[in-house]
């Protein structure tokens, strides 16, 4: 317990940052809408017809003239690439900054074995996340708030939480970076983040390759198939919880074994 307050406490200033940059930004696009809410109504049938633009961006499937429409396709779209670079920062360097500070001499030589200091470090990201989540969605309902709209909270709190599972699994996997490495890859994940949402954007256009959903977080968690069927994907969501357990696993096994620098 003490290793996750000092890690809360650590990335307390990067969380505040991340949580207010990419929350004010979605606050902000809300209000938008409303000094767009006419043009955006009138165009919405150009929109959903615009080929594999619309598919990539889910403007076939709702409708960008209304509030949930306008979130899922535009606003949706900056909290989900904000959190998974949040995410990916800081399980990239949870636990590979300890060698790269030179503060592995210190905090080895402490009562704690390698598996306690990985458990803790690991259960810090997954609560970074929420709290990042958190933070942001409040953002979020002080946006639609002023607005005097509702989005359907049904679908609305489903998608955060696809969300949240999407943020775990690539913090996962960059936790599983970080245990590797012996320095903090920040271009690495947030290359990452970029390469799996561009896949969900081509699995969408491209069929020959739509297998590629399988891969990418961003596919189930997208606020457009959600808000349009109010359920997330169910074989997706399960790769994806696999996939950051075995992330998990692996860090585990790896960073038990690694000569620390």
């Amino acid at each position: 317990m003490t290793l996750l307050k000092h890690e809360l406490r650590a990335y307390s200033k990067t969380l505040i940052i991340w949580m207010m940059c990419v929350g004010i930004c979605c606050f902000s696009c809300l209000l938008l809408f409303e000094s767009l809410e006419d043009s955006m109504g009138e165009m919405a049938d150009m929109f959903s017809a615009m080929g594999g633009f619309s598919v990539a961006l889910g403007m076939d499937k709702v409708n960008i003239g209304t509030i949930e429409g306008f979130y899922a396709t535009e606003v949706a779209l900056i909290f989900a690439l904000g959190g998974g670079m949040f995410a990916a920062l800081t399980g990239a360097g949870i636990l590979s900054k300890e060698e790269e500070g030179h503060t592995a001499d210190f905090l080895y030589t402490l009562p704690f074995g390698r598996s306690q200091i990985v458990l803790w470090k690991y259960a810090a990201v997954c609560l970074l996340c929420l709290l990042f989540s958190a933070g942001a969605v409040l953002w979020i309902l002080f946006g639609f708030a002023c607005m005097g709209e509702m989005p359907p909270m049904r679908e609305f709190l489903l998608y955060h939480a696809a969300q949240l599972l999407l943020q775990i699994e690539i913090g996962s996997i960059c936790f599983l970076l970080s245990s590797v490495c012996k320095k903090r890859q920040i271009g690495g994940a947030l290359g990452l983040v970029l390469i799996l949402y561009f896949m969900d954007v081509m699995c969408r256009i491209v069929p020959a390759i739509e297998d590629l959903k399988y891969v990418t977080p961003f596919y189930f968690a997208n606020a457009s198939d959600i808000f349009s069927s109010g359920m997330p994907g169910g074989e997706m969501a399960a790769v994806s919880i696999f996939a950051a357990a075995a992330s998990a696993a692996l860090s585990f096994c790896i960073y038990k074994k690694k000569d620390l620098s």
